[in-house]
């Protein structure tokens, strides 16, 4: 028997937080094909871009507009962060998970190698990795308690934190009191991916695992800055359900978390759906180039204060593009198994097909040769 995704399980912590409903009733009334070429003008003219702005910015009439778009998105994102690009790597420690998620390389059912780093190997990547000169670094593992639980995960930030000046986070949704234990332990910042903000979609997509309790996962992020998180990022995976209406939500959540905790660094991540292992027909549906182009840029205009990150699901060409007119961030010398930094042999598989396989100084030198700045990093601990 299915649990029912839209209600807590024991030991999740309800917040009662307003957002979800504000999110969900916002995106269940857009309707894209409402705006005219005449919405998607204004939208382009005024000095603050509203949610109906914003709304416009996203629908179909707006692809004739894509110049005038990232025109403006570029405008914005040198307005306030210049030309500079931020740079980081993600690093998987585990890919057990107890999720039976449809789309993903790490599907409990799925036929894969399993691994988990242990200390000394979670340290050797890290060392392998800090030679690159990178100082920010995303931890991921797949989404089980049982293989990586909290006291792990903070095992591991504390590590990072000898590397690395900012420690990002990549897990399973967690309570607020254990958000605190791993900001304590030096993690900054935690992104979770909403999948999809199409509830009935999410059960569809979401067959089992904590991972099916949807309201859990959409408050993520405000209970993360509960415990003590500085900033937070928010992303729907681009092509399993209506695109438009998703990369919507995501720009709604991540504003009215902005209002409601005005200190919070906000980020956005712009993943599509990649091929993963068994299963190579995986790819977003409707989702191609222009349409990615057009959601970054809106996501730019509408929240011209939040770091936009483009991964290495996307190819060479198209990131370096990207960074130019609206992303403010990009990885570089990815590797999404466990393992594979260092001189060890890769432990795990992968959790899904990167396209961008460059190593640190490809893309630093990729970033200069465009006009940019690479940064490493821009905190200092006081």
């Amino acid at each position: 028997m299915l649990l029912n995704h839209m209600e807590y399980i024991e030991g999740m912590e309800n917040i009662g937080s307003e957002i979800q409903d504000k999110v969900i009733s916002e995106m269940n009334s857009y309707n894209p094909d409402n705006y005219t070429e005449q919405d998607v003008i204004n939208a382009i003219e005024s000095d603050v871009c509203t949610v109906e702005d914003y709304k416009a910015l996203l629908s179909p009439s707006a692809e004739k507009f894509l110049e005038e778009i990232a025109q403006k998105a570029r405008m914005e994102k040198q307005k306030h962060f210049g030309n500079s690009v931020y740079m980081f790597t993600p690093l998987y420690i585990s890919n057990y998970c107890e999720n039976l998620c449809v789309y993903c390389g790490f599907n409990c059912k799925n036929n894969i190698t399993r691994a988990k780093l242990n200390s000394e190997e979670i340290e050797r990547e890290m060392k392998a990795i800090s030679k690159s000169g990178l100082q920010e670094i995303l931890l991921l593992t797949g989404e089980s308690r049982k293989f990586s639980n909290v006291e792990y995960i903070g095992e591991a930030c504390k590590i990072a934190s000898k590397y690395f000046r900012t420690v990002g986070l990549e897990i399973y949704p967690v309570n607020s009191d254990e958000y605190s234990y791993l900001h304590k332990c030096g993690a900054d910042f935690v992104t979770v991916f909403q999948e999809t903000y199409n509830s009935d979609k999410y059960a569809e997509l979401h067959l089992g695992g904590h991972k099916r309790i949807f309201p859990y996962r959409i408050n993520a992020q405000e209970r993360a800055l509960m415990g003590g998180m500085r900033g937070v990022g928010f992303a729907a995976l681009l092509g399993l359900d209506d695109f438009r209406k998703d990369a919507f939500a995501v720009g709604m959540h991540a504003s009215l978390i902005q209002k409601k905790y005005p200190h919070a660094e906000i980020a956005i991540s712009c993943p599509r759906l990649r091929p993963i292992k068994n299963n190579e027909n995986i790819n977003p549906r409707d989702v191609h180039e222009k349409q990615l182009l057009q959601i970054i840029c809106a996501y730019r205009i509408f929240l011209p204060y939040s770091n936009i990150t483009i991964s290495t699901r996307e190819n060479a060409k198209f990131r370096d593009n990207i960074v130019d007119i609206s992303a403010t961030k990009i990885s570089a010398g990815v590797d999404v198994g466990i393992g594979g930094h260092s001189d060890q042999n890769k432990k795990g598989d992968e959790q899904f097909e990167i396209s961008d396989a460059r190593n640190v100084k490809e893309v630093y030198n990729a970033l200069v040769e465009k006009g940019l700045q690479p940064v490493m990093s821009d905190y200092i601990y006081v």
